[in-house]
């Protein structure tokens, strides 16, 4: 069992490790769309890349519905694991909606063995969702 103190600095230390292993600038929260980011997430259980919507109802149905509309393309030529999830609940509690690709393995941020896995996971799949962000970007922006 790590404290708090110990959880933090192992999640620092895997943050700075993946900035260094990975060094670039990601799109994340700067698409330019209000409510619309890119999102790393990595605990003590399972690591995933996604797209989530945060913003009222309206501008979350409004994103929501081109996301869907989009969708076979999403699969067919970037992320065929891709998974759409229009009402997603976060650990506090918040709805969202969400579409994201889980790394479907057995990782944990305290397990240093396991980062090297995360790191290429998170590289090559936000890598794929920000090349889909830019492509169809446009649709996105109207």
């Amino acid at each position: 069992m790590f404290s708090k103190e110990e959880s933090r600095l192992l999640r620092h230390e895997f943050w700075t490790s993946f900035g260094k292993s990975f060094p670039r600038k990601w799109i994340l929260y700067d698409t330019k769309i209000k409510g619309f980011s890119f999102k790393f997430h990595f605990d003590t259980k399972t690591a995933l890349v996604a797209i989530d919507l945060e913003d009222d109802l309206e501008n979350r149905i409004k994103y929501w519905e081109k996301l869907q509309s989009l969708q076979s393309i999403l699969k067919e030529d970037y992320l065929p694991e891709v998974i759409f999830e229009e009402t997603y609940i976060l650990d506090n509690d918040k709805e969202i909606s969400r579409v994201y690709v889980p790394l479907d393995k057995k990782v944990s941020i305290h397990n240093k063995n396991t980062w090297r896995d995360v790191m290429e996971f998170f590289n090559k799949n936000m890598s794929l969702f920000e090349a889909f962000f830019e492509d169809y970007r446009d649709i996105f922006e109207d």
